[in-house]
This record gives structure tokens, sequence and C-alpha cells, in this order.
């Protein structure tokens, strides 16, 4: 007779050899309780006593058992599983929010998933149909720019979504964020403000990046700046990215004096590194802006100008949006715009040495006039 207990034929193994493998009843008897009740202390701990529990606990221990995680999402439609998509893995911007969305998650008894999808969209897409084929309980992504394919599938698999790092009105699900539009005309007015006329920009191959240049020269050209120089990066941000951006403003453009805003913090520190070597002075004579805030932002020489998101607090914000969901919970509002801040250090300073020129040359014409 076919013996069509799952746990029988899981111990033969591979192939239907008698692998011995440990299950859900072996613990039971080490721990010396039922097989249900090691279920039910995997399902719901809150449903077994400590003492119970801590036996079975000790059983899980000793004989190495893994639970069958597949089994457990068939009978409780949940996978307690979320799948994460960013476009890179070792971009501590995606990195630091992903650690904080990943532990308030874990701490709530679910796994991340992660892929890295680059920027470009078809790649996104073909990922996002590998997740969602691993029946996920809820889907990470970064931004809000998707194919159309892309989204729908999201909306087919009909499971929460978040969307972070960018915001939108119309988001699939849940959006976490801030304007990247807002944050370069913020900039803009930023440097305006301190009397800067000329202005160049660096940026990387990335559609938020470009988003914050755009804004960024219509609002410093509408305030009354000197048309923007505009250095484009064909790749990812680097440090030899950033020296070659300075290169190629000063030799090919003619930019010799003014600030540069760079799409991110490791851009500007490659811009940094080129200034010094070429011996330029920055702040006298450049002024440099980053992006993000990074950890190295604050401990270089000079100490960079940046525009500063908290990572920690988006990550956590999307996780507990996603918890509140899980729960029957409608989280409101569903787009979060958590914000940005300029933080200025020493790469930029109000009157830095460009403009003071400016400033005394000025000076000195209305001075002949009255003359």
């Amino acid at each position: 007779m076919m013996d069509t207990d799952p746990e029988q034929s899981r111990k033969r193994g591979p192939g239907g050899r008698g692998g011995g493998g440990v299950t859900m009843a072996t613990v039971g008897r080490i721990a010396g309780v039922s097989q249900v009740t090691v279920s039910r202390a995997l399902s719901d701990p809150s449903k077994v006593s400590p003492a119970t529990l801590e036996k079975i606990r000790e059983a899980i221990r000793t004989t190495g058992f893994v639970p069958n995680a597949v089994a457990g999402a068939l009978a409780s439609s949940r996978s307690k599983l979320v799948t994460a998509l960013v476009p890179s893995l070792t971009n501590i911007v995606y990195s630091s929010l992903l650690q904080s969305f990943s532990a308030t998650l874990r701490a709530n008894g679910y796994e991340i998933l992660l892929s890295e999808t680059g920027f470009a969209p078809e790649i996104e897409e073909a990922l996002i149909a590998t997740h969602l084929s691993r029946r996920p309980d809820a889907v990470l992504l970064t931004g809000i720019h998707h194919s159309a394919q892309s989204k729908r599938m999201l909306i087919g698999a009909d499971i929460p979504v978040v969307e972070v790092w960018d915001i939108t009105d119309t988001p699939i699900d849940i959006c976490v964020g801030f304007s990247h539009p807002e944050a370069g005309r913020a900039v803009a007015g930023f440097v305006r403000s301190a009397g800067s006329q000329r202005a160049a920009t660096v940026t990387a191959n990335d559609s938020r990046a470009h988003r914050r240049r755009e804004a960024f020269t219509r609002e410093f050209e509408a305030d009354g700046g000197e048309p923007v120089t505009r250095v484009d990066c064909p790749g990812p941000a680097s440090l030899a990215a950033g020296r070659a951006a300075l290169a190629e403003a000063i030799d090919i453009h003619g930019f010799r004096s003014g600030v540069i805003f760079c799409s991110s913090d490791l851009l500007a520190h490659g811009v940094l590194i080129e200034a010094r070597v070429r011996g330029i002075d920055v702040p006298g004579t450049l002024s440099v802006i980053g992006f993000g805030d990074q950890d190295f932002a604050a401990d270089i020489a000079p100490s960079l100008t940046t525009v500063r998101v908290d990572r920690d607090l988006l990550g956590r914000t999307a996780a507990e949006a996603l918890l509140a969901r899980f729960e029957g919970q409608d989280p409101r509002p569903a787009v979060r715009d958590l914000g940005f801040e300029i933080i200025e250090r020493q790469s930029f300073q109000t009157g830095h040495e460009a403009n003071r020129d400016d400033r005394l040359d000025a000076s000195k014409q209305t001075a002949s006039k009255r003359g």
C-alpha cells in the first residue's frame, strides 16, 4: 500500500531513499509532547505554556530541525516572507534603510528576500515576477516608476506593496519617502540665498537624481543664477566618476569657480579629491554639495555639505505600514513624506571666496560710478 503521510515521505529523503530526516514528530517525541503541540508552538507560541515551549525549543536545538515554511504557508495563507528590490546592495543609502526595515519585520516574525535591480526597469520587472512566484506576504520597491507589466503583476498579486525613497500622489499601495524635485529646489534656494551666482551639477545615471538636477537647474536659473553647467556620469556613483566629472567641468566646460551640486556624497567626495589634486581651494574657489549624508560625509576634509534623509526612519516607517496592513488595518496616510534636511559643513560656506570676489568687483564698479 502506498504511504501518503507527508512526514513519512519526507523521511525517505530525495529520490525516495531513507534519509532519516528530523520531523515534527521527532521533535515531539524528544520534547515529550504531541506533534500537534509542536506545530502549535511553531505557528503561535502564545498558545503553549512557557515550560512546554522551552522543551520544544531545546528539542529543536538538539535535532537541528528546520520547520517546513512552505507547508506552514499553505496552512495559514501566510509565508512570513517579505521581498525587497533595491537598485544597489553596496550603496549605503539603500542598505541602511533596509537594515531598519528588516529589523522591524524580523522582530515580528518576518524574513526578507532581497534582490538587486540596478536601474533598469526590465530587470526589476523580471525580478518582480520571480519574487511573486515565491508567494511573499508583501513587496518593497525602490522608487515610484515601474513598467506597466510590473504594476499589473503587483496589483494582480493582491498583497501589500510599499514604495520607498520617493513619493507620488498615485502609489501602487503605500508610499514612504520624500520629494526629489523639492529637494533639488531647496538646494537651489539654499545656494542662491548665500549669494552663489554660478553652479554646476554632477549627476549619476539615476532617474531620481535626474529629477533633482532638473528642479535645481530650473530654480537656480529662475532666481537669477547663470546657466547651470551639467556633467552626467554614465554609470553608478563612484569616487572615480566624481573626479572625472570635475575634470570635465573644468577642462571641457570651463567651470572654474562656483557651486557644484552632486547627486550623491560619493560623487561629491570624488570632486573634493580632484579639487585637492588640482590645488583648487574648497570652499574658497569651489563649493561642493552632496546628497545622502553618508557616514563619511562629516569626517572627510573639508567636511561635506549635503542633504540628509533619515534612512532609519524611512525603513522603519515602511515596515510598520506593512505590519499594520498584515493586521487588517488601513495605514493612513498612504503617502508619507518624511522630508529632508540640508546639512551645512565646511565644503560650502556662505559668502565663499568666488562669490566674495564677485561682490568686491561689484562694489568697486559702484564706487567708480559714484566717483
